[in-house]
């Protein structure tokens, strides 16, 4: 028989429409399939092994007792849902085993096993993950269409997996496109799913494959309440710094050793805070001396002067602190070199040196003499674990005092900006197209972390200290501050005194004028009478009135005669030997 029409499909099978339905609503009728397949599997074991319910009932209380008190590993996060999960077990294993001992006509097991069904199907039914699962399964079934829409054909869901704060997915790419693509495609992919602006992420798979990405939904935003500081991190400056959560709920850690920092941010965007927070971890170090400049008077930085080594709040107190900071670097530069060593490696005997500049800018326009020296310590003092860290609002080039130190910071901070040419300014060149969105930003304390080992753009949220977590962190850090050694302590001496360290470059003889100009008796006087730790040879040049070229001769035939001895760098006395 032949049916003409007009090209209409023929309706679907009813069973076709149950199946559909079924399928479509599996999750919500999960508890009668359960059931369903229990009734199955009663009647089987009945028939052909009864004797077996003795052994599951063991099975099932083995079960039962590892999904309570192990469930977390297999997905059950929260405690109700692991007894939940271990109640349906005993349940099901319970009847299951007299269904096989007795028969499924046995009263009254048909009644339970329904009652017992629905009874245990509402929680399943309320839950929110399951529900939100079910959303997330409808939204990810009309991803084709959804690609097509937004210029992704071909790409398709790998995996999806719900969590606390919404859901993240595995997508793998058609022939030809990126990552790259997907990111410029975010605000039409939140169009497509119907989400709020700015609850679509877009990251590279852990495997790092080009032609895949990973998807995060949020439902709900884990920033949208300030995190309290759970306490320092660090011990030491050789382990990464936590500065706050990411999104996912994993720690923002960045390694400062050998690095230098930038922070930028608008007025208001928690710049302050993330300070605070690097502050706190800076002073737990027992093998960092903190350095600071706070050019407000000392506005931000004073609650932590008791763990500050040094603090400079005007122009001249900057200029000096920085002009010493550049004379420790090379003195450890001088000192590795004498030892055939490439890196200081910190300690709490000799420790990292951290200068922290707050308001960067304001350094350059008020005391642009020591912007030099700035720049000194951010092209060579990573070797020596001398690190820069700048906070400004605009990292400009007139801001950042025409320099090379924006150039060679390796850790990028950034807080909200008011303008989206400021991400580049801050993050780098390039760093907005490449998705890094700072100028979006929506709350005090969120912040995107550029570094070595974070290079996609996540958002985190600085932990808050309030004052009196400053104050009691300052107090209880104060105890435990290191001081600098031997080798800086000289260097600063040095230069404080308008000296240059001393050259390891053979010396040229004293004229007759200066040997003759004072006698010997007095250096030896000074060496013999000098204490423990030495006597600088500054003090020695000043007490003599020699130059610095004689007295380096002159200790140099002192040692080799074994009169006199080298405490540390730059410090010497009669050895004691020769005293006795």
């Amino acid at each position: 028989m032949i049916v003409i029409n007009g090209n209409e499909q023929l309706p679907d099978l009813v069973v076709v429409l149950i199946g559909r339905v079924l399928w479509r609503y599996r999750s919500e009728v999960a508890p009668f399939y359960l059931a369903a397949v229990l009734a199955s599997v009663g009647v089987t074991l009945h028939l052909a092994y009864a004797e077996w319910w003795p052994y599951l009932l063991t099975a099932t209380t083995v079960t039962a007792w590892a999904l309570a008190l192990f469930g977390e590993r297999i997905g059950f996060v929260r405690r109700a849902e692991r007894l939940y999960a271990a109640t349906v077990a005993m349940g099901a294993g319970c009847w299951l085993a007299a269904v096989t001992a007795l028969g499924i006509g046995y009263q009254p097991l048909p009644q339970l096993l329904i009652g017992g069904t629905v009874v245990l199907a509402v929680p399943w039914w309320a839950h929110r993950r399951r529900r939100a699962k079910v959303r997330v399964d409808r939204q990810l079934s009309a991803w084709p269409e959804i690609a097509h829409a937004i210029g992704l054909p071909g790409s398709h869901v790998q995996s999806a997996v719900v969590d606390v704060w919404g859901w993240r997915a595995r997508f793998a790419l058609a022939r030809g496109q990126t990552i790259a693509d997907v990111i410029a495609k975010v605000p039409a992919i939140e169009s497509a799913l119907g989400t709020f602006r700015g609850a679509v992420r877009v990251s590279p798979t852990r495997d790092d494959k080009a032609n895949r990405f990973e998807l995060r939904v949020l439902d709900t935003d884990p920033h949208a309440d300030a995190i309290p500081w759970p306490g320092p991190s660090v011990s030491s400056i050789n382990e990464p710094i936590d500065l706050g959560p990411f999104e996912d709920a994993t720690a923002a850690r960045v390694l400062l050793l050998r690095r230098h920092g930038l922070i930028g941010g608008v007025a208001g965007s928690g710049k302050s805070g993330g300070i605070n927070v690097l502050m706190g971890n800076l002073t737990a170090c027992r093998d960092v001396v903190v350095w600071a400049i706070d050019l407000k008077r000392g506005m931000e930085l004073q609650p932590w002067a008791s763990c500050i080594d040094r603090l400079a709040t005007t122009p001249e107190q900057a200029r000096v602190l920085l002009r010493d900071a550049v004379a420790v670097l090379e003195a450890r530069a001088s000192f590795l070199a004498a030892r055939g060593r490439r890196v200081w490696e910190p300690t709490p005997d000799m420790p990292a040196l951290v200068v922290v500049i707050d308001e960067y800018a304001e350094l350059a326009e008020e005391a642009p003499d020591s912007i030099g020296d700035a720049d000194s310590i951010a092209r060579r003092g990573r070797a020596v674990a001398v690190t820069l860290i700048a906070a400004t609002q605009r990292p400009t080039q007139k801001a950042m005092g025409k320099g090379a130190v924006r150039s060679q910071m390796d850790v990028r901070v950034s807080f909200r900006v008011r303008e989206r040419r400021d991400v580049d300014l801050i993050l780098g060149q390039g760093m907005l197209n490449a998705g890094w969105h700072a100028h979006i930003l929506n709350a005090p304390g969120k912040f995107l972390l550029s570094a070595p080992e974070h290079d996609m753009p996540r958002r985190a949220r600085a932990y808050l200290l309030t004052d009196e977590t400053v104050t009691r962190t300052a107090e209880r850090h104060a105890q435990m501050r290191p001081c600098l050694d031997d080798v800086s302590r000289t260097a600063i001496e040095e230069a404080q005194a308008g000296l240059s360290l001393p050259s390891d470059e053979p010396t040229t003889a004293p004229s007759n004028a200066e040997q003759h100009s004072i006698p010997e008796d007095l250096l030896w006087t000074l060496l013999t009478g000098a204490p423990d730790e030495g006597i600088p040879v500054a003090h020695l040049v000043k007490a003599t009135g020699m130059s610095r070229p004689w007295i380096y001769q002159r200790l140099r035939e002192l040692a080799d005669a074994d009169r006199v001895t080298q405490v540390s760098r730059g410090r010497w006395r009669a050895a004691h030997e020769h005293v006795r």
